[in-house]
């Protein structure tokens, strides 16, 4: 008897992380049915929303301490749809339809790399460094198309102005989440220890800032973010030919 209760507790799966996870699902979802209909700032709007739920459920999750394997999965999947799929189709109907076959290479291209990041990182999840990812991830690449898209339609930019831009844009992130550059994960920031007050003060004067112009910022801030990749590597590869030489 006993047992027979606990196998059907392990089949179980936790409610509350795994709500968040199907909320940033959806959020994908519906940027793929907006951008369909043509509401396109809605559905990048829809992108950085999943973005929040995806961020959100994890660390519930560990919380909670009701992290699990469906859970880990799950969060994969929901991962390439809200920003594997969505922002390349988004982009795709936005801005290529009427390139042909080059528009549609170029957005499988994201596609693509975020399936193979999402799939190299669930089999490193053991033995990679905890402090960096390797490759963009891909919350971030696709808050780079989302914002892109949107900085476009708040100022009124012509689509054969920003087509070549675009293309060049969504190839980098498909490329850069496959590649070997390494991203602070921001894990080895404590949340819970104590800051200075003036540090609080700096916090709430960054969200304002975003706030005001949301548009721009969030692209500023993520496109940094992409940047930082290739920095961070070449400065490490620097130092350790530096103390090999010594």
């Amino acid at each position: 008897m006993v047992s027979e209760k606990t196998n059907l507790r392990s089949r179980g799966i936790y409610l509350l992380p795994n709500l968040f996870t199907s909320g940033a699902l959806f959020s994908g979802f519906y940027a793929i049915t907006s951008a369909m209909n043509n509401h396109f700032e809605t559905a990048v709007i829809a992108i950085f929303v999943a973005m929040i739920l995806d961020g959100l459920d994890g660390r519930v999750a560990r919380m909670t301490n009701t992290q699990s394997e469906f859970g880990a999965q799950y969060d994969s999947l929901s991962d390439m749809v809200s920003f594997g799929v969505a922002p390349a189709l988004v982009m795709y109907l936005w801005a290529f339809g009427d390139m042909g076959r080059v528009g549609l290479f170029a957005a499988f291209v994201h596609t693509a790399g975020a399936a193979l990041r999402l799939a190299r990182f669930n089999t490193q999840l053991e033995t990679a460094d905890k402090r960096y990812f390797q490759g963009l991830p891909s919350p971030a690449a696709a808050a780079i198309i989302a914002g892109f898209i949107w900085i476009c339609l708040e100022h009124g930019y012509e689509l054969e102005v920003i087509k070549f831009p675009a293309l060049v844009l969504i190839l980098s992130t498909g490329l850069l989440m496959v590649s070997n550059f390494r991203y602070s994960s921001f894990k080895q920031i404590d949340l819970k220890g104590k800051v200075p007050f003036i540090a609080a003060i700096a916090m709430m004067l960054a969200i304002a800032f975003v706030m005001a112009q949301p548009q721009t910022m969030l692209f500023l801030l993520f496109l940094v973010y992409a940047i930082s990749g290739p920095v961070i590597t070449l400065i490490q590869r620097k130092r350790i030919l530096q103390e090999r030489k010594n």
